[in-house]
C-alpha cells in the first residue's frame, strides 16, 4: 500500500486540475510564508494570493504552521481545537481546493528568541529535555495533522538535523500522524543530511530542502551552474532508486545574490546587478527538475500573502522570477 503512494504527491495534481494550471504529474508548488505568524493565511488575503500563484502555472501550494522551541525542550503553540480548526490552517486548505490547487502542510519549529540559531541546531545534553521535546513535538504535530486531514500532503518534520539519530521516536511520530491523515507523508531533510535519514521507508516520498551548492568557484559562469545541477540530479536519481521512493524538493529558492550558486541558503541580498544570477539559478533548477522523472517536483520558497507578496529575501513575486516560473510551468513540454 505504501509503495503505491510513492507517486501520490504527483498524481494528486490531476485530482484538482483547473484550466489555469496544466494537468500534469509534476508538483509545481509555491510555499506561502507569513507576515504575521500565519494569521494572514486565514484572512481574505489568502484568495488573491492563491489566484496569483495559480496564474503562474502552480498546481500546489504549501503553508508552514509554527510552534516555538524553548531552551528546556518544551514547545509552545497556539491552541488547536479539532472540533473548530484554526482559520490559518482550515481556510487555506478550503480555498486552495476551491481554486483547483493541492496543498501541503509543512510545520516548522520557530527558533527565534531561543538558544538556537537555526532549527537544524536543536539538540539537548539533558535526557529530560529530550524527553520533554519528543513529548511536546508529538503532541503538536499530531494536533496539526488532526486539523489538516483534508490536505493533500503533510510534512512530519523540517530540518531537524540533530534529531535524526532518534529513529524510534521518529517512527512513533510518523505512525501517530498517520492516525490523523490519509495524505502522503514526507520529512523535509536539509540537503546536508538527507542521506542520514533512517526512516524513509516509513514515508511515502523523500523530502529534501534543495539548497545544494552548485559550485565553489567564486569566478563561476553559467556552465558551472548547469553542471552543478547535472551532478545533483544524478545523485537524486541514484538515491531515489536505492530507496524506492521519489523525491520532492520541499524547499527550493535563491536570493538575489552573487553568492546564490555557492551558498543558496544564505540570507544576504545584493543589488539589482545580482538579479540575473538569481534568475539563471531558478531557470536552471526548474529545467533540471522537469528533466528528472525521479524528482516529482518542488515547493518554491517563498511567496507572501497579498498585498505584499515580496519579502526581504528569497523573493519569488518579482516580475523577472514570475516570468521564469510561468515559462517553466505553463509552457508545453
Amino acid at each position: 500500500m505504501r509503495n503505491a503512494l510513492i507517486l501520490v504527491f504527483a498524481l494528486a495534481t490531476t485530482i484538482f486540475a483547473n484550466d489555469s494550471a496544466p494537468d500534469k504529474s509534476q508538483v509545481q508548488g509555491i510555499t506561502i510564508s507569513t507576515h504575521g505568524g500565519g494569521r494572514d493565511w486565514g484572512s481574505d488575503a489568502i484568495v488573491p494570493t492563491l489566484l496569483a500563484i495559480r496564474d503562474l502555472g502552480a498546481n500546489w501550494v504549501a503553508i508552514h504552521p509554527y510552534a516555538s522551541i524553548n531552551a528546556d525542550g518544551s514547545l509552545r503553540w497556539s491552541p488547536i481545537d479539532p472540533e473548530n480548526p484554526p482559520a490559518h490552517i482550515a481556510r487555506p486548505i478550503r480555498e486552495a481546493h476551491r481554486l483547483g490547487l493541492s496543498i501541503c502542510i509543512k510545520p516548522h519549529i520557530a527558533y527565534w528568541r531561543s538558544p538556537f540559531s537555526w532549527r537544524g541546531e536543536i539538540t539537548f545534553e539533558d535526557n529530560k529535555k529530550w524527553q520533554r521535546f519528543w513529548r511536546g513535538y508529538k503532541q503538536w504535530i499530531t494536533q496539526v495533522a488532526a486539523v489538516s486531514g483534508q490536505a493533500d500532503g503533510f510534512v512530519v518534520g523540517t530540518e531537524l538535523d540533530l534529531t535524526l539519530q532518534y529513529e524510534e521516536e521518529w517512527r512513533d511520530i510518523i505512525a501517530a500522524v498517520r492516525q490523523h491523515t490519509d495524505a502522503p507523508l514526507t520529512y523535509a531533510a536539509n540537503w546536508t543530511d538527507y542521506q542520514r535519514v533512517p526512516f524513509w521507508d516509513a514515508l511515502d516520498v523523500i523530502g529534501i530542502q534543495a539548497y545544494f551548492p552548485l559550485t565553489d568557484d567564486p569566478d563561476y559562469d553559467k556552465e558551472d551552474i548547469r553542471q552543478g545541477w547535472t551532478i545533483r540530479m544524478q545523485e537524486m536519481g541514484e538515491y531515489s532508486e536505492r530507496h524506492n521512493r521519489q523525491i520532492l524538493f520541499t524547499e527550493l529558492g535563491y536570493n538575489q545574490s552573487h553568492q546564490a550558486p555557492i551558498k543558496p541558503w544564505a540570507y544576504e541580498v545584493d543589488g539589482e546587478d545580482a538579479q540575473p544570477i538569481q534568475a539563471y539559478c531558478m531557470r536552471t533548477a526548474l529545467a533540471a527538475i522537469a528533466a528528472e522523472p525521479r524528482v516529482v517536483g518542488a515547493l518554491l520558497w517563498k511567496w507572501f500573502p497579498h498585498p505584499r507578496p515580496v519579502g526581504r529575501n528569497f523573493q519569488l513575486a518579482t516580475p523577472p522570477i514570475k516570468q521564469i516560473i510561468s515559462e517553466a510551468w505553463l509552457s508545453p513540454r
